[in-house]
């Protein structure tokens, strides 16, 4: 193993140390399973395929045979594979049933969230993967997120954008990607702050202004709903 490449390595070995809040207080998984054929969205490759660093898939692949290099099956899954950038691993693991806490990707432990980063550049909190949004319960409840789940993922994301050019750029490509979906549909991007609260970045002019948790929509199964009594601090 070379300098550089072990340097890479241990980064991600600091971050799983740093990043283990849960993102709520109890197993989220059993909101969306009932409506995602009894897997948990975040769990299973139908839904969503995690895309993992090289050097965050060597570490894996050194603690556990919990992770294995994903095989498409379909149209879908080869063209997610074929537009990876080659320092990329597409990943599955064994499932829900086998999940060991320790080893999860970074993608898994933030899901569903991403770093939101202006135009400016500024990073001031988490906002979601919008495709899920009528799959995974949690963007339909953002008030459940805790107040550690959001310090440490910002905080291990910062970590590596301080390292890989490349997850600060991915992050960044993201963000301005939402701005245009939501701003043709006219549609505010939720925030949660990283010091907490709840934000809305307001369509076109992306200005950012305060919100509350009952101003986000829900969506999908989740639609009628009401807000979690065991909503975060």
């Amino acid at each position: 193993m070379t300098s550089s490449t072990k340097s890479r390595v241990d980064l991600y070995r600091r971050v799983y140390d740093s990043f283990t809040a849960p993102v709520a207080r109890f197993d989220c998984g059993k909101k969306c399973a009932p409506h995602n054929g009894g897997e948990p969205v975040c769990c299973s490759t139908e839904h969503a395929i995690p895309i993992l660093d090289k050097w965050e898939f060597e570490l894996l692949r050194s603690r556990s045979d919990l992770w294995r290099p994903y095989k498409p099956n379909d149209a879908e899954g080869r063209a997610i594979v074929a537009d990876m950038h080659h320092e990329c691993r597409a990943a599955e693991c064994k499932g829900a049933a086998h999940c060991e806490r320790d080893n999860r990707a970074l993608a898994c432990r933030a899901f569903p969230f991403f770093p939101y980063i202006t135009r400016d550049g500024r990073i001031p909190g988490l906002s979601y993967y919008w495709a899920f949004e009528d799959r995974c319960w949690v963007i339909s409840h953002l008030e459940i997120a805790t107040r550690e789940f959001v310090r440490e993922c910002l905080a291990a994301y910062e970590a590596i954008f301080a390292e890989d050019r490349l997850e600060y750029e991915c992050n960044r490509d993201m963000s301005a990607d939402m701005r245009r979906v939501f701003s043709r549909r006219n549609r505010g991007i939720p925030l949660i702050g990283r010091d907490g609260g709840y934000f809305i970045v307001e369509p076109r002019t992306h200005v950012i202004r305060a919100a509350q948790p009952d101003e986000f929509p829900r969506h999908g199964p989740y639609k009628d709903e009401p807000p979690q009594a065991d909503a975060a601090d």
